[in-house]
């Protein structure tokens, strides 16, 4: 992995979203996420009430992105988090996805990083599912220390189930004394 010169996370601006579709659909052609192209790939990546989104910029232009999010009554990876920590409110990561030719500048962990930071400030533990076959994703997670959950499934529509893997942030460094 190279060190990126010019490297900066900062929050996602409206002005972005165009510069984010071109990136997405280079990871989708590529990698084949999301699993499902969007009709509205900007809508879809402007979720609806996040509790932030952020960009990665390599060398001024849009490099990544994520989201994190309130869960919704059906996700999976909230439920199982709840199993093993009542009570701690959470929130969802999702559309994290790097630029194929910004790779190998720890981009991915960086901005997962910042949510993991943001949700803290919040007092939100940061939690996330991931389709089954994304192995690519899986390592990235547990390369920096995200928990398994479990595995569960998902509904993505009528008739339509996906096995999805469930990962928690990990637990943050404890403060020195």
């Amino acid at each position: 992995m190279s060190p990126a010169q010019d490297l900066r996370i900062r929050s996602r601006h409206a002005s972005d979203l165009d510069a984010c579709v071109r990136a997405l659909a280079q990871v989708h052609a590529l990698d084949g996420y999301p699993t499902d192209w969007p009709e509205r790939p900007a809508d879809w990546l402007a979720t609806p009430g996040p509790v932030g989104a952020w960009v990665a910029e390599l060398d001024g232009r849009i490099a990544g992105h994520i989201v994190l999010s309130p869960g919704a009554p059906d996700d999976v990876a909230p439920a199982l988090w709840g199993k093993r920590a009542s009570g701690e409110a959470t929130a969802v990561v999702s559309r994290l996805f790097v630029a194929p030719d910004a790779r190998g500048h720890g981009i991915g962990a960086r901005l997962l990083e910042r949510v993991v930071a943001e949700a803290g400030e919040l007092g939100l533990h940061p939690v996330l599912d991931v389709v089954a076959s994304d192995t690519s994703a899986t390592a990235l997670y547990e390369r920096t220390g995200w928990r398994f959950l479990g595995t569960g499934e998902q509904c993505w529509g009528p008739q339509r189930w996906v096995t999805v893997r469930c990962y928690a942030a990990p637990a943050p460094a404890p403060s020195p004394s």
